[in-house]
């Protein structure tokens, strides 16, 4: 059984910082892309930040410069660095990742995983 299990969510004021975690666990072969998602009442789930298992990262252009993604391999682990909070930036987030699972044939499979999601909410 594999979970992801986020955390560092709340409440922040404008300007402020908050870091997110998200830890894998489970009977994992190997763990690719992680990302962060985030959501709002009526919208769309949307990409804010992903970083493959290599280090290469991509960013929502509205949290470049703002946000970084990294991650520590051994610890199976993704964090998001959240500075300069907008208001805007007020959604749920999501951790996802793509991981390799054993086969019963001897090989491996990926599948994607979703977290239970954190609250953030940047308000004065």
């Amino acid at each position: 059984q594999v979970q992801l299990v986020e955390s560092g969510g709340g409440l922040v004021q404008p300007g402020g910082s908050l870091r997110l975690s998200c830890v894998a666990s489970g009977s994992i072969f190997r763990v690719n892309t992680m990302g962060w998602y985030r959501q709002t009442p009526g919208k769309q789930r949307e990409l804010v930040a992903a970083i493959t298992s290599g280090g290469s990262t991509d960013y929502a252009e509205s949290v470049k410069g703002r946000f970084t993604v990294s991650r520590d391999n051994a610890k199976k682990t993704v964090y998001l660095q959240m500075n300069s909070l907008k208001p805007e930036d007020t959604a749920v987030y999501y951790c996802n990742a793509g991981i390799n699972l054993e086969t019963s044939r001897g090989g491996t499979a990926e599948y994607k995983y979703w977290g239970q999601g954190t609250q953030v909410t940047v308000s004065s």
